[in-house]
């Protein structure tokens, strides 16, 4: 790996925490992702050079909140500024890196629930949220979104301004406040952990690091808010999804479908920490989600997987949250509980639906339903054209594959 691909590596992990460091300095969202982007300009003209530091995130972070001090000095309000971060600051030295899944920068949590002010509208939170904790480029957000790139950008644009027009304070909320953000707090974390787990763009289907971030923003907020359901039911889910992951590619990264799965590679230790979850979990969307993922740690083989149960979660789940996404989920458990038949006549339903237009998974969906039903030629076509809707590389050489495979007599 060369020094520039280190930086650009470091960074994408480091990010958050040194946007989350230089903000609680600057109190001002924007100028703080300026200043980590000078951070990591100044790595890239000096690590090639001088070789990459023992302790990387700490000297993108050190340099960071270095030229954050020196921007509050050179403004009028210098002395005030000063007395809010702490005389001592210059002598602090960078916060050690995470040790464990439980140890996360305070400064992460109010980045997060700043990001996800009541000024902002609720797209644009998320929006900022994910390019400001998960380092998500405009296009990996827009995808997320289902959106266009420029959309995106101008609401993240926005948002900043919006934020530093009302003097936003860079806290962690209590009392009404906080519950009142918490919606696009749980939102913004699930998202950041679907990127992870199934990467909109790129040459590998895990990010395991955003996922590691999402899944410790879960357990910190659950902590946080220990009488809240939904906080219990978004950290089950995660629990129990992550402990899949190093199952879901092989030994080159190439994909490996839940049906395929070595469930031996299954983290159990985090199974019983999504059990323990579901235990103070409700009846909300995320805890739903969370019993299906149960489901599925529940079954010691694939065939042992009770997808009638599942079927009628998801039908609880289209009720809480309509979505043609969750819709095209249900389908796919009910054409394990039912048959391809009955759940052919549910995707083709969701054909005309704008939002998934061009989301691959439609086809996919279509495809495998197609295949089972002996319709080859047909089959064929509908993986061909979700290989033509993806980003990831990884998602788009299994698709060509299942292509090739449907056709073969």
């Amino acid at each position: 790996m060369t020094a520039a691909q280190a930086v650009e590596t470091v960074f994408r992990i480091e990010s958050a925490r040194i946007i989350a460091g230089v903000a609680r300095i600057v109190r001002d969202i924007g100028i703080a992702e300026e200043i980590a982007q000078d951070a990591l300009v100044a790595a890239l003209e000096q690590w090639p050079e001088s070789g990459v530091p023992e302790k990387p995130g700490a000297w993108l972070m050190a340099t960071a909140k270095h030229r954050a001090v020196d921007l509050v000095r050179r403004k009028e309000t210098y002395a005030r500024k000063l007395a809010e971060v702490g005389r001592t600051l210059e002598d602090v030295p960078p916060p050690a890196e995470p040790a464990g899944p439980q140890d996360i920068d305070d400064d992460l949590l109010r980045l997060i629930f700043t990001a996800c002010h009541p000024v902002l509208a609720t797209d644009a939170r998320i929006a900022l949220t994910l390019r400001l904790m998960g380092g998500l480029t405009t296009q990996e957000i827009a995808r997320a979104f289902l959106t266009s790139e420029s959309t995106v950008a101008q609401r993240i644009v926005r948002a900043k301004r919006a934020l530093a027009k009302a003097g936003v304070p860079f806290e962690v909320p209590y009392g009404a406040d906080r519950d009142e953000r918490l919606s696009s707090v749980l939102e913004v974390i699930y998202l950041i952990f679907n990127e992870g787990y199934a990467a909109t763009a790129g040459e590998d289907l895990v990010r395991p690091a955003l996922c590691e971030d999402a899944l410790r923003l879960a357990r910190v907020l659950a902590a946080l808010m220990p009488k809240e359901p939904e906080v219990h039911g978004l950290a089950a889910l995660l629990e129990f999804q992550a402990s899949r992951i190093n199952a879901r590619t092989g030994p080159d990264g190439e994909p490996v479908l839940l049906a395929d799965q070595n469930r031996s590679r299954w983290n159990r230790l985090l199974i019983r920490r999504g059990i323990e979850a579901m235990g103070r979990a409700g009846s909300g969307p995320y805890s739903v989600q969370a019993a299906i993922a149960g489901c599925h740690a529940d079954a010691v083989r694939y065939e042992d997987t009770d997808w009638t149960t599942i079927a009628a979660l998801y039908g609880r789940l289209v009720q809480l949250v309509p979505s043609p996404v969750v819709e095209l989920n249900r389908a796919v458990a009910v054409s394990m509980a039912q048959g391809p038949q009955a759940a052919l006549a549910i995707v083709d339903a969701l054909a005309q639906e704008p939002a998934l237009r061009a989301y691959h998974l439609l086809p996919s969906v279509r495809g495998d339903l197609l295949r089972r039903l002996g319709c080859r030629a047909e089959a064929r076509a509908e993986f061909e054209r979700a290989a033509s809707l993806t980003r990831n590389a990884r998602e788009r050489a299994l698709l060509l594959g299942r292509a090739a495979e449907a056709s073969e007599t």
